[in-house]
């Protein structure tokens, strides 16, 4: 089998054509400083037992400390929290600065503010390329109603409609 040319823009160009959630993962608390990211590779991996897995890239200088966290939690965001995914994101600031927090399992930061929310404690790490995937058994959940922030090409959009397309 003959593999196709693409250099690694390219490559990300095209992974942009899949919609995806966009999620904030928190962890540290009890003691140690929060620390949280954004993040938009989240996903299920099963329900029995409850899992969920995102991934984070090596380079990140959250990586240490979010590989030996021992609980994490993922909050998926709702439509209007775009500034929320880009302070999450941003370097060289307060992360949490001025943003609503409670505190959960095991000491957890947690946002008040969600789209749903999954509290977790670790359960695998596997390394994959530039990347490892962090899986999650999931201890406790939360979830509204509303809509959904979205990433798309680039670019944060809010649903344009959640209606059925009937197929």
């Amino acid at each position: 089998m003959t593999q196709a040319s693409f250099d690694s823009q390219n490559f990300r160009r095209a992974l942009g054509r899949f919609t995806t959630g966009v999620t904030v993962v928190t962890a540290g608390g009890n003691g140690a400083t929060p620390i949280g990211m954004t993040c938009n590779s989240f996903t299920s991996l099963s329900l029995d037992p409850p899992l969920v897995q995102w991934s984070i890239a090596n380079s990140s200088r959250n990586y240490h400390a979010m590989c030996v966290a021992t609980h994490f939690a993922v909050h998926v965001l709702e439509a209007g929290q775009g500034e929320i995914c880009r302070q999450f994101s941003a370097r060289d600031i307060d992360r949490f600065e001025n943003v609503p927090l409670e505190t959960g399992l095991h000491g957890l930061p947690l946002l008040q503010n969600y789209h749903a929310r999954f509290e977790c404690e670790m359960y695998a790490r596997h390394e994959a390329g530039d990347h490892t995937i962090v899986v999650g058994r999931v201890l406790r959940l939360a979830h509204k109603e509303g809509e959904p922030l979205i990433f798309y090409c680039g670019t944060l959009l809010r649903a344009v409609s959640l209606e059925p397309t009937g197929t």
